[in-house]
């Protein structure tokens, strides 16, 4: 049985009220022997994304060939899967080696803080990445007056609001709550869902703020992905040309891969049943879109995308020329 750290106070009503100074993570596994196996696949994995993530951003920042709205938002997309991989990853490679798996108060709530901001950032960036794609094929004339600097910015900028505002709402709702004393999270880090059900006091209106804005943000941005596609499948079959056909088929290709992926993902995590919930199964999927997905992107559109290609072409044969 672990006890939990905390300070008991006191109060005028003679109540035992407890001030958690840190949680405990149950996180992946409680068998000892698939701790290290576990902190070296986790760990590769990590390594993968962070090296592919920070490539994709420098690539598209540094190469002539890349600066179109297209890689202008696929540079926010590595930085979002940077930012919330890297908002759980290392706790969690931490306490694969460590003797306790504890999480301090302060950086459970900043935990929570970050991968709700980037989380949220990354459904609503697929989502202009999505309407981008849309003007492209389109719309190919007016792409250049549509997709300026500053409509990208727009799209970017007000998605990153959003989120910071709701990911301190959620925050601070759940971190201003009476906690019963109990600190065991059954997760590797810190969620909301998990977080909930610590709490002594009323969870309905935090839980209603989730459902609504989770309901919100992934139908709504999944119903910007749908339509935009729809147009452009309709705009692909009133081609004449297979060739064209199929350029425009390969630019969408890799978003339509990642986008697949991710929502499928959430959908299974947030929008299950409550009768059927289970944090086992909340943690596969954690995995999933927390370490997998963010590995996986830079891949996804390394792999399929011709010009990505073509720039980590040009900059190794540049290195190449480099006078040892």
């Amino acid at each position: 049985m672990v006890v939990p750290t905390a300070i008991s106070l006191y109060g005028l009503d003679e109540q035992n009220l407890t001030v958690l100074t840190e949680f405990i993570l149950m996180g992946i596994t409680d068998h000892p022997e698939l701790q290290a196996p576990f902190f070296g696949f986790f760990l590769v994995i990590y390594t993968v994304s962070v090296v592919g993530n920070l490539g994709m951003i420098i690539l598209t920042k540094v190469d002539s060939r890349l600066q179109t709205p297209m890689y202008f938002f696929l540079r926010h997309l590595a930085f979002i899967d940077l930012g919330y991989s890297s908002a759980v990853a290392p706790k969690m490679l931490v306490n694969f080696v460590a003797d306790q798996n504890t999480i301090p108060y302060n950086w459970c709530a900043t935990q929570l803080a970050f991968f709700i901001l980037f989380i949220i950032s990354e459904l609503f960036n697929l989502s202009a990445m999505a309407y981008d794609r849309y003007v492209a094929i389109c719309n190919p004339l007016l792409y250049t007056i549509v997709m300026s600097q500053r409509v990208c910015w727009g799209l970017i900028t007000i998605p990153y609001v959003y989120s910071a505002c709701l990911s301190l709402i959620i925050t601070i709702k759940i971190f201003m709550a009476s906690f019963c004393g109990h600190n065991v999270i059954r997760h590797f880090y810190c969620d909301s869902l998990p977080l909930l059900t610590l709490l002594c006091s009323s969870t309905r209106d935090i839980e209603l703020i989730i459902l609504i804005f989770s309901a919100f943000n992934l139908i709504s941005s999944l119903l910007i992905v749908l339509v935009s596609y729809i147009l452009i499948l309709m705009a692909i079959l009133r081609m004449n040309s297979a060739e064209g056909r199929l350029k425009a088929f390969s630019t969408c290709g890799s978003h339509l891969t990642v986008v697949v992926v991710l929502y499928v993902t959430l959908f299974f995590m947030y929008m299950q049943p409550k009768s059927s919930h289970s944090f086992d199964t909340d943690k596969i999927a954690s995995i999933f879109y927390t370490l997998i997905i963010p590995m996986l992107n830079p891949i996804i559109y390394s792999l399929r995308n011709k010009e990505v290609k073509g720039a980590l072409h040009r900059i190794w044969k540049n290195l190449h020329k480099l006078p040892v």
